[in-house]
């Protein structure tokens, strides 16, 4: 079924639309879920809730690419559910990892304040992605977006783990860079 098709049954609030999406994008979204949480049941439960979070606020925004708002629902969800889990002193996941590699690059705003300073280091950040090589980009996104282990980006991208974290180091140096031109970092 179409996206577009997909969006009209929730705009329908037909309960079609969750077994088309579950469907269409369950993978996609439990593995988004799953390189996160590290744990098949938060990762369903996450899926489960991006579902739901569809579900209540189709009526209100009809999303341009389908894929891409299911996508950002569930990276959230399982990132909220990581913290909450981390908090309660559970460890897993590729997220830690992943997150240590960016934190010389980008630093988190303190307070709602700063929002619209995310907003800017957010459009910069997109930029810069958009002017890597289909290589990079593809190890950027696959790495820092999806959070997938190293091992598998290797093994996706047809080379070894040495060129994936040589690749995803100097990435990481031209990222540093390119912000600290943009007077951001």
């Amino acid at each position: 079924m179409e996206d577009s098709s997909i969006v009209d049954l929730y705009w329908q609030r037909s309960e079609q639309a969750i077994s088309e999406t579950d469907r269409k994008y369950g993978k996609y979204c439990y593995t988004i879920a799953y390189n996160i949480c590290a744990d098949g049941e938060d990762a369903e439960e996450c899926v489960n809730d991006t579902w739901f979070s569809a579900w209540n606020s189709m009526p209100d925004k009809r999303p341009p690419i389908l894929s891409t708002f299911l996508g950002y629902i569930t990276r959230n969800l399982a990132i909220d559910r990581f913290k909450a889990r981390k908090a309660r002193k559970r460890g897993g996941g590729e997220m830690p990892l992943a997150l240590d590699e960016l934190e010389d690059c980008i630093s988190s705003p303190a307070d709602p304040a700063q929002e619209v300073e995310q907003k800017e280091l957010e459009s910069v950040v997109n930029a810069f992605v958009r002017g890597l090589s289909d290589t990079e980009r593809r190890m950027f996104i696959a790495r820092y977006w999806f959070l997938i282990p190293i091992a598998e980006i290797s093994e996706r991208m047809g080379c070894s783990q040495s060129k994936t974290k040589t690749t995803l180091y100097r990435t990481r140096n031209k990222l540093r860079t390119y912000l600290q031109e943009e007077g951001l970092c």
